[in-house]
């Protein structure tokens, strides 16, 4: 737990402090073009959960995404307690990469009432929704958690008898 705990602090820092460097370096909605035409650096105050899911939510019940957010957060905590001892250092790798994402943005949706995007991404007329370190983070991780899960599964077919 303690290298997840490490790799999760990291995630943590580094997206505050990218966060905090957008909300003092960028106005809302005014892109910065870093590439022009694939990359643009634009803030963005993300009320709703990824890709601006639940986005359109009134005010008032904005809270639900909060809660939704500690659900899953608890949830991944209830797997990782299960799951990691023995697994190897890729689920370690992978769940200190979600749980320093997955904090960072619930700590900006209590200081901010959204989560800070700011990485702006397009590719031939594509626009990707904007992001930030944390949400990286958290697919890298996720990522990373399938290919675990994948390896495994594999590993346990070998050992099968049947197979």
């Amino acid at each position: 737990m303690i290298a997840i705990a490490g790799i999760a602090a990291a995630v943590f820092v580094s997206d505050q402090l990218t966060k905090w460097w957008a909300l003092a370096r960028l106005d809302v909605g005014h892109p910065v073009p870093v590439v022009s035409g694939f990359f643009h650096l634009t803030l963005v105050l993300n009320p709703g959960v990824a890709f601006g899911i639940f986005a359109g939510v009134p005010r008032e019940w904005r809270w639900l995404v909060t809660v939704f957010s500690v659900a899953a957060l608890v949830l991944l905590c209830s797997v990782a307690t299960r799951i990691v001892p023995g697994r190897g250092r890729l689920g370690l790798v992978a769940l200190g990469l979600v749980f320093g994402g997955a904090v960072g943005n619930l700590l900006d949706r209590w200081r901010h009432g959204a989560v800070v995007d700011f990485v702006d991404l397009h590719w031939r007329g594509y626009h990707w929704p904007a992001f930030n370190v944390a949400d990286s983070a958290i697919t890298i991780g996720v990522a990373l958690l399938a290919l675990q899960l994948v390896l495994a599964g594999r590993g346990e077919q070998r050992e099968s008898p049947d197979a």
